[in-house]
């Protein structure tokens, strides 16, 4: 099999690209519908339209401006300014998606409504999509630069690149495996899984970009880079808020049994 990958149907050829994030869709929908039924979450049917929507919107715009602030460079006429909001920024729809539910929270007055089930939905629906990336080579902006690391590959150009959708879907992979092992202790703490994800995702994304042969930066970093340190500007705060609930549900082992020693101690003397 060579990269780009063009399979043919009956002599029409296949876009992988669309058949990938037709499935990721699908399969995301389909794994959340199946999840609903072991998550115990306060949300009721009807919030979690309100939140669906909320998402929705949010990934539409997130995306359309991240994907267009990767590359502003030779914007200068209208129609030029339209293809380019045509690109699309995973990373901004992502972030753009939990922004949209922060304000249809505010908006329906429910703080307390979580957007934990749907992360694990989420990271398979981004696996399977990086897939038709990865199959696609070059003509997707998710290859890296020239190099003669053991994993380079000729994704296309004939030149040897970082595969970073392969690396990426390394990491999801992980992540996945992660938090669905330890998913109903982490759905025991509202958002702990939302605020892993993003921080440990966009953590890998801000590390990854330095492989890609981006040409618009601001101040030595990439928008996308931006975007990383903005995100965990903004959930840092959570995550020590969720890492002192963390460790104080787990009891200290010999805790109990030392204070007792000294208790009775100071009762004898």
């Amino acid at each position: 099999m060579t990269i780009p990958f063009e399979p043919y149907l009956f002599r029409i050829p296949l876009n992988v690209q669309v058949i990938s994030e037709c499935l990721a869709f699908s399969v995301g929908f389909r794994y959340y519908v199946v999840s609903k039924k072991y998550y115990d979450g306060n949300a009721s049917g009807n919030y979690r339209q309100i939140i669906i929507w909320g998402a929705t919107l949010g990934t539409f715009l997130g995306a359309r401006i991240m994907g267009f602030l990767e590359n502003p460079y030779g914007i200068h006429q209208l129609r030029q300014i339209l293809i380019q909001f045509n690109a699309r920024s995973i990373m901004g729809g992502i972030f753009g998606a939990m922004l949209g539910i922060k304000l249809v929270r505010k908006l329906v007055k429910e703080e307390h409504l979580s957007f934990d089930l749907f992360i694990l939905p989420l990271i398979l629906s981004i696996f399977i999509g990086r897939v038709g990336c990865f199959l696609n080579g070059t003509k997707d902006f998710t290859y890296g630069t020239e190099t003669d690391f053991f994993m380079a590959m000729d994704l296309g150009d004939g030149l040897y690149r970082h595969p970073i959708a392969l690396y990426e879907l390394v990491f999801l992979a992980l992540l996945f495996i992660g938090m669905h092992r330890n998913r109903h202790t982490l759905w025991q703490i509202p958002e702990l899984m939302l605020t892993i994800f993003m921080m440990s995702y966009f953590g890998f994304r801000f590390c990854i970009e330095y492989l890609k042969p981006n040409v618009f930066f601001v101040y030595g970093l990439s928008s996308v880079q931006w975007l990383c340190i903005g995100c965990w500007i903004y959930f840092l705060p959570a995550m020590c808020r969720n890492l002192k609930l963390v460790f104080g549900k787990i009891p200290l082992p010999g805790l109990a049994t030392q204070v007792t020693v000294l208790d009775e101690e100071s009762i004898s003397v």
